[in-house]
């Protein structure tokens, strides 16, 4: 067997068998390195190896140029990756350890004589294990490589070569061991799945796992780690676990218990791997050593007398001093010291620390190689003293004593032995006292030097030969500042930096020159007259440079000081030619940072950018590796001169391409194509490999120059013949461009705005080309109505006005404002702008950027156009006087803006109110017949009546039973959107279409449309679902959302997110679960809500089988819903919970109901789900035996309103009567159908039940509904609430099970670096064997925990901090709905401000005495109430974006309504507010006294009694005009 001589030869064998990719880091692509001549050995001779049949793929890359980047996409691809690397790699990495501890990675590291990296990395998420000799390096390599393959886990092994030079060769170990301890058949299939995630600086949150057996009871029993197939090995980690680091960052180690063998089978668990499985797998794989080789390993060493009474930990190199121990003599007084090192560094063991001393150590020298110290006191120290002081003590704590090892000859090993020994048994023992000399020799080299790579020469050359004496490159080598590091001077964003200086300081020589050329001081007159010829040079480059030698050299025969002072920058007379230089061999580039600075800044500023990857089919396929395309990047600026080139390409294009950048005006980039595989190519290599590129068009030869263009010349020149599709596209974007410009020269400022807004310029040109050729046959005068939307209210009535228009013979164009093209604005005849109003008197969405270009174009000549403007808006939206100024203010200001630019009016502006009889159709009305009249066409005889518009009505009627379009329009890929009407009724399937309105703006800009996606609902009978249902919504959120889930304040789950081409895959995987989303929304019952009552579980049972009961009588009978979603693939319903039904719709009907309808269910004394406020709200009453008998009925709740429509309102349930468990749902079909029957299906904000209830009176209503039952309800039996917000913590129940009710702001479960909640969620889903209890108020309650499963769901609860309830009573009592980004009826924030509020007022809260308080605040973007905020004792419901009405005094049970108290406010007013009213609260109040009865007592608001007052009384009156 051949043998192995150094530590590096035998990890690089043991890494080349055991990988797919080897990415070898050196200083230098050729340079030799501890593992780079075996590695290339075994490459050259295509060495088969265990895993890659014909060896792995061996990619050198240098230290500088962020080699573990490279690491992500093999991984990602299911490949085992390792890295050789020495130390330095560390901390420059440290932004990618954190996720690559997160793959089946192995990196080896070469540790110099400082082990500061380790340490410094040691919280990273790795594993790390120490080798010391050539043998433990060998058997640690493999321990290292079978450790990452079986948990999934990141493997740093770290080794320092010089403690082995001396060692004897050892047998290289055979495959046999190496392919056992791997175990390939059983872990590699599980380690080589394909990760899609693309993510470079942020984590995507991958999380290490593994994979374990459980019971048919659920119960778990362990996991079984197999080594060889066949042969299990006992996890042998013992309790105590993981004290300090562990790996499972914030974490202590899991302590369960572990069995080797599972019966009967049924199941497989997967969770995140935690300490003790490292333990336990670690211990099993040096076990399987043990067995085979006969080498025993730990995870700490102790070596020395089992009864030594002071022992030595040293974190370092150990050779020197475990020769000198062997050696010492009797009489040396460290003859007797024990001997202890870590092999597992990572996670921290203290009990295997403690196992490993012997009981009569009573001191402990610690001694840590580690000598850029950021703390105090050592890394390993804390380790130590943490684990020893703090851990489960046998015994007396041995006093340690920390030691600094600094660098230390072989010679005075002994006298520092003797040293550390006296000093650890003196009575006073100095902490940290440093052994050895804190510098070290010079022999030892600092790190590695930057070197430029001889075949770069070419291009410095050529730079030196263009420009000679005026050259300067701020970031050249051998130009390092003083004090500044070698690696940050040649930076070139550190160098961007220093030119910058340089040109300010050349600004500030100008100046002290001007003045020179006036002195006196000079000892001739000579020097100021070339100084003058030079200064009046000033701006002529040619000119400057060439007078540059005159003027120095009459300076230098002068003599004067004030000659010798101007010489000093003697350099600044030349005009330079300012170069930063960008290498991957010295002048790395990360990120490309430097290049982006230099052309953002627009600064004359030239890079030559300097690509020496040569062109490969792994290169083009790394898109994680590849470089971006700087310079397409750089052209997409505008201002930036760039060309792409290639010395062995063109060297005469090379040079033209250095003198044009020295030229232009503004930032140049210059790329240099220089391709090899290591710094001593020959150039013929070189050249070979530039060739391929150039040929196949991977590197194009081009320049472009946008200064040309003002000389009538190209911008573009191609130097090459091919040319890559990006670089065509983008130049077949600017060639259009460039067309429009030069055919209308004024309007070039609007179209070159951005290169997505010039093409969407292009779109809108042809489309309305394509109208006008259609019109071209018809007669009449031309009429183009342009209208801004955001409801869609001025869109229906400019679309409405177009039909009228050609009703009528005129050429009617209709266009959203935005998608018309300025340009043709001054050559209409007719037009008429149709504006909404939104926010805080703006323009609607689509109405903006026209608006922006007329109002900022002072050229437009609008002289020979006729206009009208209709406005809509509510004189009432904004009360206060100071701010009538908003309404209808874009209406008005396009109306002054077109009139000031020469417009002539056709009428005068419409206004159009809210707050009129018939709304904004009363305006309307008034101006529609002027302007026929005005274009003459309000006479014409035979008009045939217009149809009505499509209401919601006739989409429902006309649908078939829901199902419209809808399948169609999934079926489009054209667009991610579906058609308006199938709009309204996926509502009916629990989904509603939205988009992202953060990204809305940009999309438009980019003529892209919005980023559409879709937000679903489930059904969820009374909030209750069991683990195996989460773990699929977690699936679901993860696989086809936006990695969230909303709890929703109607107790189910939301997504959002959810494209359209996974809308049906999400469906699904919704109903494979046992659950279902339809009738999760629109004009049916939906979801019915149960209170959680974790107090209760005999009556909750009772209570939650009515809602169920209810729920599934009421639900819709169509088969739609199975036939769009369900279908298999032989195109058959696919039935999961029972039959689907033919179709007709007994309890609906075709139209269904005229609006929503909710039922909840409040169980006394806890009103969570807000009883009063929902269509039907259900009081359990229980008998005598605590069961439950049956419930009072309240009728006419609702919560929904329109901002200053005081026809809108919210409205608290009227009690109809009691009735008994078993009636109940037939009671709640009666009224369901009475509204059915009576609802207003002609007006939809006069829809809701509540409006039925107040037009026709509670006692007709109650007449109605006894009438269809046959009998009358009786009285209603007493019942109390005492709150309406969650008990959060630990309850026990009447049969002795434990529920756990914790705190989820605002309902969105999602992880954050801070917060791993839904990773937490889930690990609990999976051990949980009770309920998951959703309340009303979007918290969350685990349901069921027996006694015997406490502990276990308490330490998992505790490790993702979910069981920290540690929160002000005013958050716990806080809701919010989401708002933005999704919700497209938002207008301001909501779930993502309110805990920004709430923390601003904390600081109040506990100055006062209220942290522990419960105050009910409430918070939505719109008025429509999701979150239920007019019950709230305090809430805030949006206006406009950062614009709040505040409405107070709202009933601490949910029994009263609030009122508005101010209205459109914003924080900072907010805060002023609330800061007084709270410090009022606190020392006027009355015991018990609630804050919503408190503000009414003090006469801050008035009490709201009934829905139809809710209008009245308000604490800030609104103002009645403008």
């Amino acid at each position: 067997m051949a043998s192995v001589v150094s530590a590096g030869e035998a990890i690089a064998r043991i890494a080349y068998l055991s990988s797919d990719v080897i990415l070898a880091v050196q200083p230098t692509s050729s340079s030799s390195h501890d593992f780079s001549d075996p590695l290339r050995s075994y490459a050259a001779r295509r060495k088969p190896g265990l895993i890659a049949k014909d060896g792995p793929e061996v990619l050198t890359l240098r230290h500088n140029v962020d080699p573990l980047l490279s690491a992500f996409q093999p991984l990602r691809s299911g490949k085992l990756l390792s890295v050789t690397a020495s130390s330095l790699v560390l901390l420059d990495s440290i932004s990618h350890l954190y996720k690559l501890a997160q793959y089946p990675i192995v990196l080896h590291i070469a540790v110099g004589s400082d082990f500061s990296e380790i340490t410094a990395v040691r919280q990273s998420g790795f594993i790390f294990l120490h080798s010391e000799t050539i043998q433990e390096a060998q058997d640690t390599a493999i321990s290292a490589h079978a450790l990452a393959i079986k948990t999934g886990k990141g493997v740093i092994h770290f080794f320092d070569p010089e403690n082995s030079a001396a060692d004897d060769p050892i047998p290289a170990e055979g495959r046999g061991l190496l392919q056992a301890l791997l175990d390939l058949d059983s872990n590699l299939s599980n380690r080589r799945k394909q990760d899609e995630s693309v993510a470079l600086y942020v984590d995507e949150g991958r999380r290490a796992n593994i994979t374990e057996a459980s019971e048919e009871d659920g119960k778990f029993h362990g996991s079984n780690i197999t080594l060889a197939a066949g042969q299990p090995i006992e996890n042998t980690s013992t309790e105590g676990g993981s004290s300090i680091g562990s790996s499972v960052r914030g974490s202590s180690a899991d302590s369960r218990p572990t069995v080797t063998s599972a019966t009967s089978v049924s199941s497989l668990n997967t969770r995140l791997v935690t300490s003790d499985d490292i333990l336990g797998t670690i211990n099993a794989i040096w076990s399987q050593i043990k067995l085979a080789a006969g080498r025993s390993y730990h995870v700490f060493e102790y070596s020395g007398p089992s009864d030594a009474q002071s022992a030595l930990f040293l974190f370092g190199s150990t050779g020197l001093f475990v020769d000198e121990l062997r050696e010492a003599k009797p009489s040396d007084g460290f003859a007797n010291l024990g001997l202890i090192t870590v092999r597992l560094y990572r996670p921290w063991s203290g009990s295997k620390l403690a196992e490993a001393i012997p009981p009569s150590v009573s001191r402990i020298a610690v001694l840590e190689q580690i000598r850029r110290k950021t703390t105090k006191w050592g890394p390993v120290l804390l380790d130590i003293l943490t684990s020893l002081k703090t851990g489960p003590s046998k015994g007396s704590t041995p006093t340690i004593v920390g030691h600094q090892l600094g660098f230390i000859e072989r010679a005075t090993v002994r006298q520092a032995l003797r040293g550390i020994f006296l000093n650890l048994n003196s009575q006073s023992p100095i902490q940290n006292l440093e052994v050895g000399n804190h510098e070290k020799p010079s022999s030892i080299p600092d790190g590695y030097t930057l070197e430029q790579p001889r075949v770069e020469g070419a291009y410095m050359k050529i730079l030196n030969q263009v420009f000679g004496e005026r050259l300067f490159v701020a970031n050249r080598l051998e130009a390092a500042d003083t004090g500044i590091s070698a690696t940050l001077a040649v930076n070139p964003e550190y160098g961007f930096g220093s030119l910058l200086a340089r040109i300010d300081r050349r600004k500030r020589f100008l100046e002290e020159v001007q003045r020179a050329s006036v002195s006196n001081e000079f000892v001739t007159e000579t020097p100021k007259a070339w100084l003058l010829k030079w200064v009046v040079s000033i701006g002529n480059r040619a000119e400057e440079n060439l007078l540059a030698p005159e003027v120095i050299s009459r300076l230098s025969n002068d003599g004067s000081k004030l000659a010798s002072d101007l010489l000093i920058s003697k350099s600044l007379f030349f005009n330079e030619s300012k170069w930063l230089i960008g290498s991957d061999a010295w002048a790395y580039d990360l990120g490309n940072s430097g290049v982006h600075y230099v052309i953002a800044s627009g600064a004359n500023v030239n890079m030559l950018i300097i690509d020496s990857q040569p062109w490969s089919e792994r290169a083009a396929a790394d898109s994680v590796r590849r470089k971006k395309d700087i310079g397409l990047y750089a052209m997409n600026f505008g201002n930036a001169y760039v060309a792409s080139t290639a010395v062995y390409g063109s060297y005469t294009q090379v040079l033209e391409a250095m003198i044009e950048a020295d030229r232009f005006e503004g930032p140049s980039v210059v790329l240099a194509y220089l391709p090899y595989n290591n710094e001593h190519d020959s150039p013929l290599t070189v050249l070979q490999e530039t060739k391929k590129a150039i040929d196949i068009g991977y590197w194009p030869l081009y320049r472009w120059n946008p200064s040309n263009e003002e000389n009538g010349l190209p911008k573009f020149s191609l130097d090459s013949e091919r040319i890559k599709k990006e670089l065509e596209e983008f130049l077949r974007r600017d060639n259009y461009l460039t067309q429009l410009m030069n055919r209308h020269p004024k309007l070039s400022a609007n179209l070159s705005e951005s290169y997505g807004t010039e093409v969407r310029a292009l779109q809108k040109r042809k489309a309305k080309d394509a109208y006008n050729t259609m019109l071209e046959s018809l007669y009449g005068a031309p009429l183009t109505i342009l209208f801004a939307s955001d409801n869609g209210n001025a869109e229906n009535l400019a679309k409405r006005l177009g039909n009228r228009g050609k009703a009528r013979g005129l050429k009617a164009v209709v266009l959203a404002m935005d998608d018309y093209p300025l340009e043709d604005l001054p050559g209409e005849e007719n037009i008429v702008m149709i504006t909404s109003t939104a926010g805080q008197g703006e323009f609607p969405q689509n109405g903006r950027a026209f608006w922006n270009s007329v109002k900022e174009n002072g050229e437009l000549d609008l002289s020979l156009i006729k206009f009208a403007v209709f406005a809509l808006g509510d004189s009432h939206y904004w009360p206060r006087k100071e701010d009538k100024i908003f309404y209808n203010k874009p209406g008005k200001d396009l109306d002054t803006r077109i009139a000031f630019l020469g417009g002539k009016r056709l009428t005068d502006i419409g206004l159009g109110d809210d707050q009129d009889p018939d709304n904004y159709q009363t305006g309307y009305s008034e101006w529609e017949p002027k302007l026929w009249q005005a274009l003459g066409v309000d006479k014409v005889e035979g008009i045939i009546e217009e149809p009505p518009p499509i209401t919601n009505e006739d989409i429902k009627i006309h649908s078939n039973f829901l199902r419209g379009t809808i399948a169609d329009g999934l079926g489009d890929t054209s667009t991610g959107a579906i058609a308006a009407s199938d709009q309204q009724l996926t509502k009916f399937h629990g989904t509603y279409m939205q988009d992202d309105r953060d990204l809305r703006d940009e999309r438009k800009a980019q003529g892209l449309e919005p980023a559409y996606a879709f937000m679903i609902r489930c059904r969820l009978n009374g909030g209750v679902a069991t683990p195996s249902q989460w773990l699929q919504m977690d699936s679901i959120s993860s696989t086809y959302g936006n990695e969230t889930m909303k709890l929703t304040t109607r107790q189910t789950f939301q997504f959002h997110g959810v494209i359209k081409t996974k809308l049906k895959s999400a469906m699904r995987g919704i109903n494979k679960a046992l659950m279902t989303t339809i009738a999760a929304c629109g004009d049916v019952n939906r979801n019915v809500m149960c209170s959680s009552l974790p107090t209760k579980s005999a009556f909750h049972r009772d209570v939650h089988t009515i809602s169920s009961k209810i729920s599934n009588h009421l639900l819709p009978s169509t088969t739609a819903y199975h036939e769009i979603w369900l279908k298999d693939d032989e195109d058959q319903k696919t039935q999961v919970a029972g039959d689907a039904i033919v179709d007709q719709e007994p309890l609906y009907g075709p139209t269904y109901l005229p609006r929503k309808f909710k039922i909840t269910i409040a169980i006394p004394p806890h009103n969570d789900t807000d009883v009063y406020a929902h269509d039907i709200g259900l009081i359990a009453i229980k008998d005598n035996d605590g069961r439950l008998e049956g419930f009072n009925v309240l009728v006419g709740g609702g919560m929904g309103v329109t901002h200053n429509n005081k026809k809108t309102y919210p409205r608290t349930g009227s009690m109809m009567g009691y009735v008994d468990a078993e009636k109940v749902h037939i009671v709640c079909e009666k009224v369901m159908l009475v509204q059915r029957d009576n609802g207003d299906r002609k007006n939809r904000k006069h829809a809701r039940l509540k409006y039925t209830i107040d037009d026709m009176g509670v006692k007709l209503f109650r007449s109605l509904v006894e009438e269809l039952l046959g009998y009358q309800f009786e009285q209603p039996r007493p019942f109390e609430f005492s709150s309406n917000i969650d008990t959060f913590g630990w309850q026990k129940d009447e049969l002795g099970m434990n529920h756990f009710l914790m705190f989820i702001e605002n309902g969105r479960v999602e992880d954050t670096a801070d917060f791993p909640m839904k990773t937490g969620l889930r690990e609990i889903a999976k051990v949980h064997k009770g309920e998951f209890r959703l309340t009303p108020n979007q918290h969350l309650c685990l349901s069921g925990v027996a006694d015997d499963d406490l502990p276990q769901i308490q330490a998992i609860l505790k490790k993702y901090k979910l069981d920290n309830l540690q929160f002000s009573g005013l958050r716990l009592s806080s809701s919010a709905c989401v708002a933005f980004p999704t919700c497209g009826l938002a207008m301001a924030e909501s779930e993502r401000y309110l805990p920004e509020l709430i923390t601003k007022l904390e600081n109040c809260l506990e100055e006062n005495g209220l942290r522990q308080d419960s105050i009910v605040m409430r918070m939505t973007g719109c008025p429509n109430g999701c979150a239920r905020p007019w019950l709230a004792e305090v809430a805030f419901v949006g206006k406009a974006y950062g614009a709040y009405n505040m409405y107070l005094g709202g009933g601490y049970h949910g029994q009263r309504l609030n009122k508005l108290y101010r209205s459109s406010i914003q924080e900072e007013e907010i805060l002023d507010i609330m800061k007084l009213l709270l410090k009022r609260f606190a020392t006027e109040r009355h015991a018990g006294e609630r804050f919503g009865d408190f503000v009414i007592r003090i006469g801050v608001i008035k009490p709201t009694t009934e829905g139809k007052t809710f209008h009245h009384d308000v604490a800030e009156e609104e103002s009645d005009g403008e």
